[in-house]
């Protein structure tokens, strides 16, 4: 395989970008006191709140799937007026701020909002629950899980599903045996970032659902209030969350990309 020639000049702004993205986590790194790490992190409100987030984030990852799947593959598939502005509201979540997005679920299903008096008269409290945690990690993680099934559909192209409709499989045979085989890979990835996405949401999950230890209380919202109180559990805990992206970024990458030569 031919190796790309990398101009030398680019070495400098690319020196610089990675110390600006990595000094501030070997910073943090260096600041973490490693002999008191365990208990730091095993205290009774962390270990709530990881598991919290671990839950809620399975839950969360499995819900982008049902949805954002159908979603991804409309999208592929489909072009004109109507699909661009279908793309456009399920990227919304991408570009507001996570509170901005809180603030419209709360909106939505809050107990003033939209459907809550619905809610409530079927005996359902969203907001301010664990279930308002879930709803608010599905919106801002989905637009991940969709970008990437869709990336990797359009790549795919249409011409397996042709041949297999000619073949005489019908539309939901060869979406299963066809179109989500050929697109794995960037299912796996778009799932692997939704769910690392949910395990960092903050700003909607604390506007929506509220910070109640064992309840609505996450790792993002249990380092935000450890800050104050105690900064060398907010620090390791940190850590934690930075160690899990480190992983995510591990499991996305499905192949290395070509060396390049600096000439």
């Amino acid at each position: 395989m031919t190796r790309l020639a990398l101009p030398r000049w680019l070495l400098v702004p690319a020196a610089l970008g990675t110390l600006f993205v990595g000094l501030p986590v070997v910073a943090m790194a260096l600041s973490v006191d490693w002999g008191s790490f365990g208990s730091l992190v095993t205290s009774d409100a962390s270990t709530d709140a990881l598991l919290l987030s671990l839950r809620t984030a399975a839950v969360s990852t499995v819900l982008c799937l049902l949805l954002g799947i159908p979603l991804a593959v409309v999208l592929a598939r489909t072009s004109g007026t109507a699909a661009t502005l279908l793309r456009a509201v399920v990227l919304v979540p991408l570009v507001i701020p996570p509170v901005v997005g809180g603030i419209a679920l709360l909106q939505a299903f809050g107990r003033r909002g939209l459907l809550g008096s619905t809610l409530e008269v079927a005996g359902l409290q969203v907001a301010f629950s664990t279930t308002a945690v879930v709803i608010a990690q599905t919106f801002v993680a989905m637009p991940f899980l969709v970008l990437s099934l869709e990336g990797a559909l359009r790549t795919a192209g249409t011409r397996f599903e042709e041949v297999a409709a000619t073949l005489g499989a019908g539309p939901t045979t060869a979406f299963r045996r066809v179109t989500l085989p050929l697109a794995l890979p960037g299912l796996l990835s778009g799932t692997i970032l939704a769910f690392a996405r949910c395990l960092g949401e903050f700003g909607a999950t604390i506007t929506f659902a509220g910070s109640l230890q064992g309840t609505t209380r996450t790792l993002p919202l249990e380092i935000y209030l450890q800050r104050e109180s105690d900064p060398r559990a907010a620090v390791a805990l940190s850590l934690v969350l930075v160690a899990v992206a480190v992983l995510v970024i591990g499991l996305t990458r499905a192949r290395r990309d070509p060396v390049g030569v600096v000439s």
